[in-house]
């Protein structure tokens, strides 16, 4: 990829000249003000700015701090027509790499922003190294870095675990399916974790968060006019991600038109920029990520065959959490430090009533729902422990014996029990220890008495359902 170059001065046939003399070795932006330098800054990781130091009423000197302020500032180059020691002292001050004067030789331009591209590279290198070697210390003595935060210790999430290790090193295109909520995006930062790709370079896009137009000059990039508003040209989310990953999320909500484009991306390892014939090759490994069933909108027309094909070498499937139910307990852990340590609060225990619930409660949402529930929790507790009514409502709207329940759900709030589990007694005995605790407002021994059971008796059973253990 052709390092990247911001040209600013305010005399046009200096910067069209600039322009036309480097493009062939960069990628070449151009400002007139310090404006439009700003706006291309923001959008566009450069890798050097040549400026000169007078703008109009601005000062290249203040775009030149401005730059290097920047969290990964670009090589930056001061020109003037009115050079003088003390104006290139001042400069490489303020931290400018060098200091050329005007008339510019394009042929001594030209090697110094060679050289400064160096620099560059060298810099990046660094900084990539820095970042590896704070992780690995950062990572010292645990578990494989990459899967860290799939937690869980059910045989679903084993076979994942296992699979992620098997898949990531390779250059293997991937495809995870699962309900909204199961942690795909975690995946996919573990594939890349465990990749050996650069830490830094992976690029996320939710694919159905943007319109078709603009979801494809996100994604390719576009040249300068392709478009009304396209008043410069921008480099895409697969050229960012040379050399890394790119992560689309809810890959079944993209155009035709674009799943083409992407087709002959994963193809032929080239991209094009919208307004441009030109192909770029891009080094990307490509996971994707879908809640819907792509077979079925293939068979219904609605998906491409061989993009499907090319997207599904290998297929990772998150399980719901309800199929994972001996997870939900160390999924609220691990939540319950998250969240205490955010909020600067001390780890505070769940209930027995309130570990319970979690465990009997069906999670529609997944593991998404269950992380906002404990954060609920904890943000909500004034005691020494995060108590059933101190979580979301949804799980603490136990409704008196002898009310009738709204449609759709069971007598004590909740969504109903599925028909398999209608008659199945330890659901059952689940909500009726609810329901007592609700009714009694906690209190135990009186909870006891509603059930016609010894209060040792409800403890044993309390801590039976808090561990998962099949005799509560």
């Amino acid at each position: 990829m052709k390092p990247l170059v911001l040209i600013v001065d305010d005399e046009k046939p200096t910067r069209d000249g600039l322009r036309m003399a480097l493009e062939e070795k960069f990628e070449t932006y151009v400002a007139a003000d310090a404006k439009q330098a700003r706006q291309v800054l923001k959008s566009e990781p450069i890798d050097i700015l040549l400026t000169d130091l007078r703008l109009g009423a601005d000062s290249g000197m203040d775009l030149l701090e401005e730059a290097l302020a920047l969290p990964k500032p670009p090589v930056a180059i001061m020109m003037t027509a009115y050079g003088s020691v003390d104006t290139a002292v001042e400069a490489m001050r303020r931290g400018a790499w060098h200091f050329v004067t005007k008339p510019v030789h394009l042929d001594e331009v030209e090697l110094l922003l060679t050289r400064a591209a160096g620099s560059r590279r060298l810099e990046k290198s660094n900084r990539r190294l820095e970042t590896e070697v704070r992780e690995l210390k950062a990572r010292a003595g645990k578990p494989s870095h990459g899967l860290q935060r799939l937690i869980g210790k059910s045989p679903q999430m084993k076979a994942v675990t296992d699979l992620i290790e098997q898949v990531a090193p390779t250059k293997a295109t991937v495809l995870i399916e699962g309900e909204s909520g199961t942690g795909k995006e975690v995946v996919a930062h573990a594939l890349h974790d465990l990749s050996g790709r650069p830490a830094d370079r992976i690029v996320i896009v939710n694919c159905a968060a943007l319109s078709p137009q603009l979801l494809e000059s996100e994604l390719f990039g576009h040249e300068k006019g392709a478009f009304t508003g396209a008043t410069s040209r921008r480099i895409g989310r697969f050229e960012h991600a040379t050399g890394g990953t790119i992560f689309l999320d809810e890959i079944a909500e993209i155009d035709p038109a674009i799943q083409v484009k992407l087709l002959r991306a994963l193809s032929e390892r080239t991209i094009e920029r919208v307004g441009s014939n030109n192909p770029v090759p891009v080094d990307v490994r490509l996971i994707a990520a879908t809640n819907k069933n792509l077979q079925e909108m293939v068979a219904a027309g609605k998906f491409r065959d061989d993009l499907y094909f090319r997207l599904n070498v290998v297929s990772i499937t998150m399980p719901p959490l309800r199929q994972r139910a001996e997870d939900i307990v160390l999924l609220a852990n691990a939540f319950l430090k998250e969240f205490a340590d955010e909020n600067d609060r001390p780890v505070k225990p769940l209930s027995d009533e309130a570990l319970a619930t979690l465990r009997a409660y069906r999670w529609p949402g997944n593991v998404r729902e269950l992380r906002t529930a404990i954060e609920h929790g904890v943000v909500m507790s004034n005691s020494d422990r995060i108590e059933l009514h101190h979580l979301p409502a949804f799980l603490d709207q136990t409704a008196l014996p002898g009310t009738t329940p709204a449609p759709g759900h069971s007598p004590d709030g909740q969504k109903g029990l599925a028909p398999a589990e209608e008659f199945n007694l330890h659901a059952l005995e689940v909500r009726a220890i609810r329901s007592a605790l609700r009714r009694t407002d906690g209190n135990r021994t009186k909870a006891a008495e509603l059930l016609g059971i010894s209060r040792r008796t409800l403890q044993r059973k309390l801590k039976g359902l808090s561990t998962g253990s099949d005799d509560a």
